[in-house]
This record gives C-alpha cells, sequence and structure tokens, in this order.
C-alpha cells in the first residue's frame, strides 16, 4: 500500500479553485489533511480499498483522487459545479484515472436516488457559514441516506454537540477521530487576513 507521505505529495500536485464560488463556500482542503483523512479512513477501518465511495461537493476532487489511489472499487463525485468537476476530471487524467462525476445539487437529489448504494461517503461539506446556514446538517442528512457503511467528514469544532444530537436523529453513531487546523487562505473580498486558522472535527459515522 502507498505510504501516507506518497499520498500527500501526488494529491499537492492537483489542480484547484481559479475563482472560487462564495456562494458555494468553496474551498480546498489542502492535500495534508485530504491524505490524513484517507489514509486513516483506509488503514484502521478498510473503509476505502475496494468499496464504492461517494464524495459530495467534491469540487475539484482531492478527496475522490485520493480514493481512487488507495483503490476504491468506484469514486462518484457529486457537486453543483460543472467548472468544478472539469477541474477534477483534469486531475484524473492527469495521474491517469477513471473519474465519474455527477453534476447535480446533492441536497435536491430525488427521493430513493442512489439510496444505501455506497459502502463509505466522504465529504467536506459547506461549514454552514454566510449564505449557507445549515448546509452542513443537509450534507449530513443526504450521506446518511446514500451510504449504507460509513461516512467521514468535517465538521467545525464549534458545532460538535449539534452534530452528535443531529447524528443520533439520523440513527447513526458518530466517533471524533481528530481535530484538526483547516487553514482558508485569503480568497474572497470580505477576508481580512492573508490566512484563518478553523478548527475542525475530523468524523466518522456510522449507522447503529
Amino acid at each position: 500500500m502507498i505510504k501516507i507521505r506518497e499520498l500527500e505529495e501526488k494529491l499537492q500536485y492537483l489542480l484547484s479553485f481559479e475563482v472560487p464560488n462564495i456562494s458555494l463556500e468553496q474551498y480546498s482542503t489542502s492535500s495534508h489533511i485530504a491524505s490524513r483523512i484517507l489514509y486513516v479512513a483506509q488503514t484502521q477501518y478498510a473503509d476505502i480499498t475496494n468499496q464504492y465511495v461517494a464524495d459530495l461537493g467534491t469540487g475539484c476532487g482531492i478527496l475522490s483522487v485520493g480514493s481512487s489511489i488507495l483503490g476504491a472499487a468506484s469514486v462518484i463525485g457529486f457537486d453543483i459545479d460543472m467548472h468544478a468537476l472539469q477541474i477534477r476530471a483534469d486531475n484524473y487524467a492527469s495521474l491517469g484515472l477513471f473519474s465519474e462525476a455527477v453534476c447535480c445539487d446533492v441536497l435536491r437529489l430525488s427521493p430513493g436516488t442512489f439510496d444505501r448504494f455506497f459502502d463509505t461517503v466522504i465529504m467536506n461539506p459547506p461549514f454552514g457559514t454566510k449564505h449557507n446556514a445549515g448546509s452542513d446538517m443537509k450534507f449530513l442528512e443526504i450521506a446518511s441516506k446514500l451510504s449504507q457503511g460509513v461516512i467521514y467528514s468535517l465538521h467545525k469544532t464549534s458545532t460538535r454537540r449539534h452534530i452528535i444530537r443531529k447524528s443520533a436523529q439520523l440513527g447513526m453513531e458518530c466517533d471524533v477521530l481528530a481535530e484538526l487546523k483547516f487553514d482558508i487562505p485569503l480568497i474572497y473580498k470580505f477576508h481580512k487576513k492573508k490566512s484563518t486558522n478553523v478548527a475542525v472535527d475530523f468524523i466518522r459515522f456510522c449507522h447503529k
């Protein structure tokens, strides 16, 4: 199996957003965080290799590509932004990997679509700030329907209690695997600092 440093190195050369869309809260997941999320999911729980994986809000596809590198049976990315999905496709092509994606609003998937189709759902959902209040909870609800197994997700540490309650309401158990520092660079006009570290929880959810 590939070593974590090799995985991070492959991911750090992937293309990212040139002009991110604030209305969609487009913040790139760093190669450092992405590689560790996926490495833990695989080495500690065997939830990536040979599994059917969904990446919700896939963006430019760093979590998808990493999952494919780790030998997922299939990885389907879901995103509303066609431009982001084109970058994702280019990233896959640069590594000679097969890409599958669905351009859609995952929060508006028709009832029953892809229900319990995936073994594992991975996601770095919008944190629910600005114009997207509550979207992180909505992403978790959709993920709980698509996954027959587990969900790996990032959520602001400040929302941990709410996440735990929501998880129970959805019939899932959750385990905070780590507290991470998510670096958000100065990319939008309203940003005042060159970069901001946001405390986020890396959480594993599973159906009871």
